[in-house]
């Protein structure tokens, strides 16, 4: 099970901490993704953290703004958001890839992902 928390809104410019608290299945294996849909577009995939050495990856569109993280002590994984853009508005969902798939040059596939959490919005706007 997977619980996504810490989405609100924010400013442009602004920063937000996403959470995903993850039951039932341990860090130390698969991956983590993270995925977002703003109305009227095709669901992104946004970051994702592998639980081998902690590769992580970064779609271009949040690559240097975005920072994933894992904590396994707490089973829980974070996307720190920062430098927001309105264009980040979208609800913001965690999955989970059991099989740990390797990432392709089309970055993460929802498809790999079997368990996904409730999404949490995010709304950048001044």
């Amino acid at each position: 099970q997977l619980q996504a928390s810490g989405g609100g809104l924010e400013q442009p410019g602004g920063s937000l901490r996403l959470s995903c608290a993850v039951s039932g299945f341990s860090l130390d294996y698969g991956a983590i993704g993270w995925f977002r849909q703003a109305p009227e577009k095709e669901r992104e995939g946004v970051s994702a953290v592998s639980s081998s050495e902690g590769t992580t990856y970064y779609a271009r569109s949040v690559k240097g703004r975005f920072t994933i993280s894992r904590d396994k002590a707490k089973n829980t994984v974070y996307l720190q958001m920062d430098n927001l853009k309105p264009e980040d508005t979208a609800i913001y969902y965690c999955a989970l890839d059991e099989y740990d798939t390797p990432i392709g040059p089309r970055g993460i596939v929802d498809r790999d992902f079997g368990s996904w959490g409730r999404g949490t919005q995010v709304t950048v706007s001044s």
